[in-house]
């Protein structure tokens, strides 16, 4: 019912604030740190380049090793990257996801060909599969990446939520696996008909080195498109992922065809280097937005606290201040009674003492009303809001509390629910103190009998409303028509000031609070507010001035 509504909702929070990586800008910082490493790669690469042919001892496990943990690390990197789609639907970071899945499937697909990993000719095709799936491995990411890169800017979030994006998700999952398959089949069980590229274990054909090159073209092609739109933290690391892997393909085709040498055994750390990049980022985001996030949850819980404890002092104070002329009331009403029964009465001093009884009432009536001015507040004050928001952030605020009482919360909300015209914080206190009534009502209940139900309305003409429904023990018959009475209580510990609070605030918003039901089965409480007005349309303004300059 309310998935219009909180779609809205989540669009709008999402445009105030970026909460993923891909739409998050770049700051200088980060661009700075991005351009230190790719200095530090470029020297350490150039400083390795003139020894790129030195032979080194052959360790088979290096490779199994090094690209198990690329494939695990882009695996991890491609679902981070689709929980980031969930989240802020973007058709550019499936494109991405797709690159990187491809990518890890390529790279452990080339360990169970590649000669002396698992097998001394490998798992399964013939000399030069490995090569092949090497070749499909590095045209996949940078593939995936150049359509994200032409794409992300074009791309509009989209505002379909809930199942559409797992739907999404799973395709892309789905051809991604096909295409993988497809493509792995064909230079395996096909490799017969595809042109040789290695001639040895150890020596590459000329073809070899010219895909190379290729596939450097495409990493530096795809780098320079991305730095010309670069705008977010992903495009920063992004860029810097595929400097990572130019020596890959630097060192086969320029350098050195040997394996198992310097250069060789240095191209596959810089593509760890690269697999593990944008992971390492996006991990460390999540982490820093988990942090801000438990941050805005303390805060929110504080200033909830700050809130209650601002209406307790209140009520201490006014319970304070009414006490004094209460006392005095009490005092000389005794005094007059006493008075009265003299023979014969002091009528002098009943006078007096009558005239301060009425003295102290009009005191406690004025203490009650300096205090009912607490809660009224002026129309610049208020704002448009929507009651479905106020009952989901009143939720959110109240969620510690729930957990902790072990209540179950069922929320129904209207959809296209009218606006209201009204103070923020002061509707939002009143349903919190009527969700925390409905909390202690059931105290005494089974864990599994505590429910909260929430429902708001529409009467389709002028009113709006909120349903609080708990099922506690309910209202007792001699206390229903005295809870809304000041001072008047149920519990142990209660002020009575709670509801008759609630009830001012939602009278001062030209609305009423009132008890719908209560029996053994739980009580209801209904808020109804007006809805606000209509703003005139342009043509209705311009007929009102034309109609005046008539």
């Amino acid at each position: 019912m309310q998935k219009g509504a909180d779609g809205d909702l989540a669009q709008q929070s999402r445009e105030d604030f970026p909460i993923v990586i891909a739409s998050t800008p770049a700051s200088t910082r980060v661009r700075r740190v991005a351009l230190g490493l790719i200095i530090l790669l470029g020297v350490v690469f150039a400083l390795i380049a003139p020894f790129a042919s030195v032979p080194l001892g052959r360790i088979d496990a290096f490779i199994p090793v090094l690209q198990t943990v690329i494939c695990v690390a882009d695996i991890i990197t491609a679902i981070l990257l689709l929980a980031q789609y969930t989240i802020q639907p973007q058709r550019a970071l499936l494109a991405l996801a797709s690159g990187y899945v491809a990518s890890g499937l390529f790279a452990f697909l080339q360990t169970l060909t590649f000669p002396g990993a698992y097998a001394p000719t490998g798992l399964f095709g013939d000399l030069s599969s490995a090569a092949w799936l090497f070749v499909l491995w590095h045209n996949a990411f940078p593939l995936g990446v150049l359509v994200y890169a032409l794409s992300k800017d074009t791309d509009k979030v989209s505002r379909v939520l809930g199942t559409s994006t797992g739907i999404a998700v799973g395709i892309t999952v789905a051809c991604t696996l096909t295409l993988v398959s497809a493509l792995t089949w064909l230079v395996t069980a096909g490799a017969g008909h595809l042109p040789a590229l290695y001639v040895s274990v150890t020596q590459q054909t000329p073809l070899a080195s010219h895909l190379n090159m290729y596939m450097w073209v495409l990493g530096v092609t795809t780098l320079m498109v991305l730095f010309l739109r670069r705008r977010t933290i992903l495009d920063v690391w992004l860029m810097v992922t595929l400097f990572a892997w130019a020596p890959n393909f630097a060192v086969a085709a320029l350098v050195t065809s040997v394996r198992f040498s310097l250069g060789w055994y240095a191209a596959r750390v810089y593509a760890l280097i690269a697999s593990c990049t944008v992971l390492l980022v996006l991990l460390t985001e999540t982490t820093v937005l988990y942090s801000r996030l438990a941050n805005a949850v303390v805060l929110l819980r504080r200033e909830r606290a700050n809130s209650l404890m601002s209406v307790e002092a209140a009520t201490s104070a006014m319970a304070h201040e009414i006490r004094q002329p209460l006392a005095g009331i009490a005092v000389r009403g005794a005094a007059a009674l006493n008075l009265l029964k003299r023979m014969p009465p002091d009528l002098d001093q009943v006078t007096s003492a009558v005239a301060s009884i009425v003295a102290s009432s009009h005191r406690a009536g004025e203490i009650i009303s300096s205090i009912r001015g607490l809660f009224k507040r002026t129309d610049s004050e208020r704002a448009i809001v929507h009651l479905n928001d106020l009952t989901r952030q009143a939720l959110r605020l109240a969620q510690h509390d729930l957990r902790v009482h072990e209540v179950s919360v069922t929320a129904e909300y209207r959809e296209n629910l009218p606006q209201i015209h009204g103070d923020r914080t002061q509707l939002q206190q009143v349903i919190l103190n009527l969700i925390k009534n409905g909390i202690d009502a059931m105290n005494s209940n089974p864990p599994r009998t505590k429910r909260l139900r929430l429902v708001t309305s529409f009467d389709g003409d002028s009113v709006v409303s909120l349903s609080i429904q708990d099922t506690g023990p309910g209202i007792g018959a001699t206390d229903r028509d005295h809870i809304f009475d000041p001072f008047f209580t149920t519990k142990s510990d209660g002020m009575g000031l709670g509801l008759p609070i609630c009830r001012t605030i939602v009278q001062n918003h030209g609305g009423s609070l009132r008890l719908t039901s209560t029996d053994s089965g739980g009580s209801s409480f209904e808020v109804a507010l007006p809805i606000a007005p209509a703003r005139p349309t342009g043509t209705e303004v311009l007929g009102k001035v034309s109609g005046t300059r008539r």
